[in-house]
Order: C-alpha cells, then structure tokens, then sequence
C-alpha cells in the first residue's frame, strides 16, 4: 500500500531536502523492483524545475524521502519522546523532525541510540532526552540494513544494534526507514551476514559455537581507521556471522540460539519488533509497509 504521504504544506519543504540530490540532466527510465513494488500504485514527487524530467533518483533522495515520510506520518503534536536510530538514512528524518520542531513548535525530547545520533540531535538543535528520565517513548524512527517481506530486519552495520533494540523494545511504535535496495523478500538478497555483540574475552568461542551451531562462518570485524578490531560504544567487539544462504533460516529460532550463547551481548536481528517500514523508490515515490 502507499499512503499519500506527502501534504501540501509539506510539499515545499521536502522538494528542498530531495533537490539538492538531483541532477541538471534527464536520468534514465528505472526498472521495477524486483518483487512487484514497481507494479503498485506510485506518487512521484516532481522536480522544482518545471525542464527537469525525473525518472530516477539518488540513493540519498530515496533516504531523504523515507525519512520525511516517517516524520510526517508518526509524530504529532501529541509525541512528546523520540527514539532516534542510527546511520546514515537517520539523518534526514532528524533534519525533517528539526525543520517541524522550529515550524510547528513541537515539544519533543528525543532519546539516542548511539553517540552518532546524541551528536545529530545536538546538532539540529532539539532537546536531548534520557532513558533514565523518558521511560515511556512514543515512537521510534531508525534504519536498517535490510528488511524482509515480514519485516523482519538485520541490523548492527555500523555496531549499534545492542542500544538500537533497547529504545525500540521500549517504544510504542517503531518505524523502519530505507532506500530501496535494502527491501527483499528474503533475508540474504541484500545483506549477507548478521552482526552480533559480544564480550571481548569471549568472541573466539561465540565464533566457534555459531559455527558448531547454526553453520556458516562467523568473523570478528576489524577497524578501517584503526589497528584492531571494532569496538562498540558499549566497549565490546563484533562478529559478524556469514549464515549459510542455502539453510532455510527460521529467524526466531536463530535470533534465541545466538542470544542464549555465553558472551552474546544482542544480535542485530530484529524479529517481529517493526510496526511500519517507509522505502524511499528510485521514481520518487515512498512504499510503505506493515508487519505481516
């Protein structure tokens, strides 16, 4: 189903965000996705430039608009407490949540779940909140690496899944943002391994259980800006587990296998935890979906 998700008085604002992702010049005509998205009913949003066609747009465009669109459709004048995700698709939904605070006067504290997104709400101005203090959160809008039919989702690419799940297992609705190359059917089409937290003196023997266990192979990541391996917020490391593509995978059971391992901190599956999905198109548009 997709909503008419983009209000006149809306309309101005968000052409501005996604314009500066546009090019001068015609791109070219894009194909449907790949289960039926392309098949269903589409609005796109048009250029400012009354000369420019557009039938395509940036991956960044794409992000920008989910992440207008899940602001515009779940925070009210009646949310009071955010959770903001972290990543790369998040920073447009903050930069949208900022644009209606100083419009529209909303009083909103919002509650991180990384130091990214403590920097990012710091950075547009908006009231940092606490868990601690905010128990109770109305919403939360995060990313993520990839969802399937179900919603079900992997999460974790940039180590954040451990703070990431928490404010969303406490939060009344959660709302999923993408582009369109993270929508699959199936787990697996566009992401291939499920990142996992783990105690430092432990992550030799959970790579050797996950591989007894579940199968596939199961790597620490290491750092690309440091010597060494990742190390979290919360001072653990990462293994990112590579399962076995040709195993039918019952994600449930997975996610409580790992989870139940000594020295598994939080996996980066989020099962049945998503209530709505917003996947930014390449033709402009905004797919939306519900959990199944």
């Amino acid at each position: 189903m997709l909503l008419n998700l983009f209000l006149p008085a809306c309309q101005a604002s968000l052409r501005a965000s996604v314009a500066q992702f546009l090019t001068s010049q015609t791109l070219q005509k894009t194909t449907g996705h790949s289960h039926g998205i392309a098949s269903r009913q589409a609005r796109t949003l048009s250029s400012t430039s009354p000369r420019l066609t557009v039938s395509k747009m940036s991956v960044e465009a794409a992000k920008a608009l989910a992440g207008a669109a899940a602001v515009n459709n779940h925070v009210t004048a009646a949310t009071k407490v955010v959770g903001v995700g972290s990543g790369s698709t998040i920073v447009y939904a903050v930069q949208r949540l900022a644009e209606r605070v100083r419009e529209e006067g909303l009083q909103v504290r919002c509650i991180p779940t990384s130091f990214q997104a403590r920097q990012l709400i710091m950075q547009h101005g908006l009231v940092l909140g606490d868990l601690e203090i905010d128990t109770r959160i109305d919403v939360t809008i995060d990313g993520c690496d990839e969802a399937d039919k179900d919603l079900t989702l992997i999460k974790g690419g940039g180590g954040c899944q451990t703070q990431e799940k928490i404010v969303a297992a406490y939060s009344d609705t959660f709302i999923v943002i993408a582009d369109y190359r993270k929508d699959s059917v199936k787990l697996g089409q566009a992401w291939k391994y499920v990142p996992i937290e783990v105690i430092p003196m432990a992550y030799r023997q959970v790579m050797a259980r996950l591989e007894e266990q579940m199968g596939g192979k199961g790597e620490l990541r290491m750092a690309k800006a440091k010597a060494g391996p990742v190390v979290t917020d919360n001072g653990n490391l990462i293994v990112d587990w590579y399962w076995d593509q040709a195993r039918e995978m019952n994600w449930v059971e997975v996610n409580t296998t790992i989870q139940c391992m000594a020295g598994v901190v939080e996996t980066g599956l989020f099962v049945g935890m998503a209530d709505k999905a917003y996947f930014g198109q390449e033709d402009g548009s905004v797919v939306d979906r519900d959990r199944t």
